[in-house]
């Protein structure tokens, strides 16, 4: 009974001291891995640290001195940036207001050559309106009662139809231009022959062979006109 109590002590002791052992050699192991470790860290870090800070106060004043310049040549390029961006925005606008300007005109003036064609037209009607005299549409006029109505019903016509187109023209925006004593205009009027009138100034209109036409201020056929000298 003796001899097993010694053998279950001494394998207890065995048992013991090898677990301590294990585990002192854990800790040791743990600590110099750390230690190493940091020890390498601090060794990596430090000349990095270093290399940041400037070794003198010369160094000092270059390193400021070299991010003021930079700084200075940020702020340049900011200010070069936003100059152009203002700039770009201006085109922009002004762009869009001639793209704009050019749909108006295109719309106002889409009608253009459509009204060049009808001026011919506005030109027969007057024509034929002004051939026959009052005094032979006006009442008891003419030889024949029944030639005379027809007559004066036809003249009347054609004076009503004149009227009508005129208001056409107008709701278009298409003017007549008759500078019957006005000033000479050559944007808007064409010279045909110049005489000498008494009581005329000089450049005056004094005649008006043919009438011109304006669409929106623009002119479409200048007025064919007879200046004074």
């Amino acid at each position: 009974m003796a001899s097993l109590n010694v053998y279950s002590v001494g394998r207890l002791a065995k048992y013991v001291s090898g677990t301590t052992m294990r585990t002192l050699r854990a800790n040791i192991y743990s600590t110099s891995t750390v230690r190493a470790y940091s020890t390498e860290e601090k060794t990596n870090t430090k000349p990095e640290e270093d290399s940041k800070l400037p070794a003198s106060i010369e160094e000092c004043h270059k390193q400021i001195e070299a991010l003021t310049n930079d700084l200075n040549t940020f702020r340049t390029q900011a200010k070069d940036f936003e100059d152009k961006y203002k700039r770009a925005l201006a085109d922009g606008e002004n762009v869009r207001r001639r793209m704009m300007k050019q749909v108006e005109d295109a719309k106002s003036f889409a009608i253009q050559s459509f009204c060049k064609d009808l001026l011919d037209v506005a030109d027969t009607l007057a024509a034929a309106a002004e051939s026959v005299p009052e005094s032979e549409v006006s009442e008891g006029g003419g030889t024949e009662g029944g030639a005379s109505a027809a007559l004066r019903s036809l003249h009347d016509g054609v004076r009503l139809t004149r009227a009508q187109l005129t208001q056409v023209f107008s709701r278009h925006g298409l003017t007549s231009v008759s500078p019957l004593r006005e000033k000479f205009d050559p944007n808007l009027h064409e010279a045909l022959f110049q005489q000498e009138v008494e009581g005329a100034e000089s450049g005056t209109v004094v005649a008006v062979s043919k009438v011109g036409y304006k669409l929106h201020e623009r002119c479409v056929r200048p007025a064919l006109v007879g200046v004074a000298k």
